[in-house]
């Protein structure tokens, strides 16, 4: 069995081509993103929303990989391709509501609409077989 969770050099802007590797490596980045950032109380909730829908997204895809039937995995895929879609809304209403790294931010939202994406991708074609 893959250890999902085993290190690997990747090159610079390489991204792994195994979805739940890169939903790991993207629920590593929004944390050590929340870690560095500076916000009031009242931002807290938000971020709190954005590191648990953002790390449910690769939770959701390996509990859907040791599923028990085909229903049960695209159920976990279905919960996984919504959490990807709640932590693009989190980490745009950060980005409309903070000063905070733009540059940063962006490229968290992108790397969510990529993954969101590709688990969609996966779903349809898996219901083609």
């Amino acid at each position: 069995m893959e250890d999902l969770f085993e290190t690997f050099e990747l090159q610079e802007d390489e991204k792994p081509y195994n979805i739940r590797h890169r939903s790991y490596y993207f629920s590593k980045d929004v944390v050590l993103f929340v870690r560095d950032c500076k916000y009031d109380k009242v931002y807290y909730s938000l971020f709190d929303q954005l590191i648990r829908s953002a790390t449910s997204i690769c939770a959701n895809l390996v509990e859907g990989k040791a599923g028990s039937s085909k229903k049960d995995w695209k159920n976990f895929f279905l919960i996984a391709l919504k959490s990807a879609n709640e932590t693009k809304y989190w980490l745009c209403l950060i980005r409309d509501t903070l000063e905070i790294d733009k540059v940063k931010i962006k490229e968290l939202i992108k790397e969510a609409d990529e993954i969101s994406n590709i688990i969609a991708t996966i779903v349809v074609n898996a219901e083609r077989k």
